[in-house]
């Protein structure tokens, strides 16, 4: 049976100047990117009428492009510019997923290595409803891990990266948690298996210390600020899992959900505690006030 193709969710994509709708089939059998992985994405939000950090992710997506050897061929403030035209064609009462994306369409040097003059780009919009941040989440320990530089393009928000991802979230599932912490290849505690991740012991706030292993993303940068600004001590560190074992409270970031508090690490209940909350609310307050701005 022929699989299918339509978008989950309404979606517009901005093609060699023009906006699409559904899931228009840009890419392929003879692809590059179709067989060899060469793509590179970002992501932002689109709620309430604003996009938090749109400048930030669209600046991102062109470093991340030019860190896999694509060529980006879109300037930061038109991808913004984009977005903006783009959200028009929804009916804003959900919130939206912001994509923009690089591919190579042609390899170089025997195929494998990418041709620069053939990066294509597109910018992908579609409904994704934000949780409220009141939940939580459950934990585990990912047998997996994280690459580091030497191995893979950590230093790009690159599409080859993700099926390492997927499947740190498929064993996780598969023993009834949610997401799974991850270690580099030292045995530190990195991420989550698709956000950042966050503990706090006696009122101080700890993340795992940025070693070009993970993507220290965005959304966690400016998390790291508010609550700086509000006056707690934001540490990062070196991090085992022996700390987040003894952590008073575990929460995550990421541009997804924003900010999630975590309620279950193995086999141990945990609060959805004060300072999740917090930095959900500073968020959200500096979101709104920063477009009003």
């Amino acid at each position: 049976m022929a699989v299918d193709t339509s978008p989950r969710s309404v979606t517009w994509t901005y093609v060699d100047g023009e906006w699409l709708s559904g899931n228009p089939p840009l890419i392929g059998p003879t692809s590059h990117a179709m067989w060899l992985g060469s793509t590179v994405f970002d992501g932002a939000r689109f709620f309430d009428g604003i996009a938090p950090d749109l400048d930030l992710h669209c600046q991102r997506v062109n470093r991340s492009a030019t860190a896999l050897g694509l060529k980006p061929t879109v300037k930061p403030e038109e991808i913004e510019a984009l977005t903006w035209e783009g959200a028009k064609k929804f009916d804003g009462q959900t919130a939206l997923y912001v994509k923009p994306m690089y591919w190579a369409e042609h390899g170089a040097a025997g195929m494998v290595a990418i041709d620069p003059e053939s990066t294509r780009f597109a910018l992908c919009l579609f409904e994704a409803p934000m949780g409220n941040g009141h939940g939580g989440s459950s934990l585990t320990l990912s047998p997996f891990r994280r690459p580091t530089l030497e191995s893979m393009p950590t230093d790009a928000k690159a599409g080859c990266l993700y099926p390492n991802n997927a499947r740190i979230l498929t064993e996780a599932r598969s023993r009834g948690f949610d997401n799974a912490l991850v270690r580099d290849m030292l045995g530190n505690i990195a991420e989550t298996g698709s956000s950042n991740v966050f503990l706090v012991k006696d009122g101080v706030v700890f993340t795992p210390a940025a070693n070009r292993t993970f993507l220290a993303g965005i959304t966690r940068f400016r998390v790291m600020t508010l609550l700086r600004e509000a006056g707690f001590e934001v540490v990062e560190a070196t991090l085992s899992m022996a700390d987040f074992e003894a952590a008073d409270e575990i929460f995550t970031s990421g541009n997804y959900s924003k900010v999630l508090p975590v309620t279950r690490l193995d086999d141990r209940d945990l609060q959805a505690g004060p300072v999740a909350a917090k930095a959900r609310d500073l968020y959200m307050d500096w979101a709104h006030s920063s477009q009003d701005a």
